[in-house]
């Protein structure tokens, strides 16, 4: 290697050497300095003042008002403000530029750290452009690396026959380059994953909105659909509307998201609200609040909530709102698969994952829809260490044809199995009915379990369980009628509890009163458990 010799250096170590004309004196960075500026200001004017001022007219909201309106007020420090396509004179100077139409960044929701990032709606409609699908890859990417909540605001039609550039010419991504989707599933298992639709959502974002552990769009201004109107006729030659294939009445029910907002700013508070109950990442606990209601409060309303009737309902949220603490629940998936109920809420401040079933719909039996809802619920509380509360009322399996042609016993296995795999600590309260295969799915693995004086179980219902035994002697009695009410009122004296209450077939036969007591206790003794299940999930969440 050649070396300078002392004597022989190029420069002076002597600052009094230095010459005031020497010619090779540094000039700033103006220009370049000047272009970083322009483009960021070009980038917060997104499509531009007249799109914005159309958008505002409109009374929607841009993706840098969403933002604002979800993180802590001057926290959201975005990544790549300046991505996107510009074009130059011969002179090197900016003469027009494009911002990616996907704005993401590093936030805070209530003084926790996250990710967030949404399409602009404001250059086309949303549909990426080649910058802005790489943004809105990386978020997602970032999320995984940082071990950070992912929250996503969705509006835009997904790819383009021209493809992100405008153009005809059709390439794919390079071979070495990971799928779009690898970062999508992997933060499914690492982080929480908020996301909501606020306008028209098809194709590549349609997905995004259901890789979420919790979705939510907006009942007048969202759909969400695989392709749009003009594809539906030109394939199928069918003339419908964006509400029509997938407006709010239709996936409120079809499962598709968890909850509908009442506008952009229910869906931002719903986003908060469902973080509250969720960690940083599966590497943390769930973050317990102070709690002023009572652990030890008794609720006498309870022991006349079940009517003796057994043919007569009772509102299953009323037992919620009694025995949880006061405001905490938040229930998910309200109008899908209605025979069962899922909610977040807490216990003595911390949180927890509420199943319980709905009496009023089905008698409460699991459907299909029913099915995948708990198992979806028990993957998200099992992933994110969140105990399962579990109140009991489950008449079995729904039958009949609609049952079997939805394939009831297949989603209803694969709840048991979700159900059998989980590692959190579970409780289960049994209400009234617990009945068939179908009530496995509301007992955990070695959870524990109590029941009301109203509870009764069994292989099945009494009604179904002495048609079936009894065929032959009720069909040869003189009256049949007479004689399978004679046999269901026999059978239901054997109904009490006390039996499997004496045979310790349950840990305790309790006073409906005292139910937010014993389960207050139960989460004491049993949350110390949940730092054993800190880490990776070992197996990955799926929608």
């Amino acid at each position: 290697m050649f070396r300078t010799k002392p004597e022989e250096r190029l420069v002076s170590d002597d600052p009094s050497d230095a010459n005031e004309s020497d010619p090779q004196v540094i000039e700033p960075w103006t220009d370049e300095i000047a272009g970083i500026v322009t483009r960021r200001e070009q980038a917060q004017a997104l499509g531009g003042r007249e799109a914005v001022a159309k958008r505002h007219a409109q009374g929607r909201l841009t993706v840098r008002d969403r933002i604002d309106g979800m993180v802590d007020r001057g926290s959201f420090h975005e990544q790549g403000p300046i991505a996107g396509h510009g074009e130059t004179d011969p002179d090197g100077k900016l003469t027009r530029f494009a911002p990616a139409n996907y704005v993401l960044g590093l936030a805070k929701v209530d003084g926790r750290p996250c990710v967030v990032g949404g399409e602009d709606f404001t250059q086309r409609g949303g549909s990426p452009s080649p910058a802005g699908l790489r943004k809105s890859v990386y978020a997602e990417s970032l999320a995984v690396r940082l071990r950070l909540p992912l929250v996503r605001f969705l509006e835009g039609g997904g790819g383009s026959v021209t493809g992100p550039a405008g153009k005809g010419r059709l390439a794919g991504d390079p071979v070495f380059s990971a799928p779009r989707f690898r970062s999508m599933g992997q933060i499914m298992g690492i982080a929480p994953v908020a996301s909501a639709a606020l306008g028209a959502v098809a194709g590549f974002p349609a997905a995004r909105l259901v890789a979420s552990h919790f979705s939510v769009m907006t009942r007048r201004d969202a759909q969400v659909m695989i392709g749009g109107p003009a594809l539906v006729e030109r394939a199928l030659g069918e003339s419908l509307t964006k509400d029509e294939l997938g407006g709010a009445k239709v996936h409120a029910r079809s499962g598709v998201v968890d909850n509908i907002a009442a506008d952009e700013a229910d869906a931002f508070a719903q986003m908060r609200r469902f973080l509250s109950y969720m960690p940083t990442n599966t590497s943390e606990l769930p973050p317990v609040r102070p709690c002023d209601d009572d652990p030890e409060r008794r609720e006498p309303s309870l022991r006349t909530l079940v009517p003796r009737d057994r043919r007569k309902v009772y509102d299953t949220r009323a037992l919620l709102r009694a025995v949880l603490d006061r405001e905490s629940v938040f229930e998910l998936t309200a109008q899908f698969g209605r025979s069962q109920v899922t909610a977040l809420a807490r216990l003595a401040g911390r949180p927890v994952g509420v199943l319980a079933n709905d009496c009023r719909f089905y008698a409460g039996a699991m459907t299909a829809d029913g099915a995948q809802k708990v198992r979806r619920f028990v993957d998200l509380c099992d992933t994110f260490h969140l105990p399962i509360v579990s109140f009991v009322d489950e008449p079995g399996f729904m039958i009949g044809p609609d049952s079997e042609r939805n394939a009831t016993i297949r989603h209803g296995t694969a709840a048991l199995f979700a159900v059998q795999q989980s590692r959190v600590p579970w409780i289960s309260v049994v209400v009234r009915k617990s009945y068939g295969v179908a009530a496995a799915a509301h007992y955990g693995p070695d959870g524990i379990v109590l029941a009301w004086p109203s509870a009764e179980s069994g292989a099945l219902p009494l009604e179904g369980g002495i048609a079936v035994a009894y065929r032959r002697e009720i069909a040869e009695a003189s009256d049949p009628v007479a004689k399978r009410a004679e046999l269901e009122e026999e059978w239901a004296s054997r109904r009490s509890p006390f039996p499997r209450a004496e045979s310790f077939a349950v840990h305790d036969l309790i006073d409906p009163a005292d139910t937010r007591r014993e389960l207050c206790r139960w989460l004491e003794w049993h949350a110390p458990l949940l730092a054993e299940l800190l880490g990776p999930a070992y197996y990955t969440y799926r929608p």
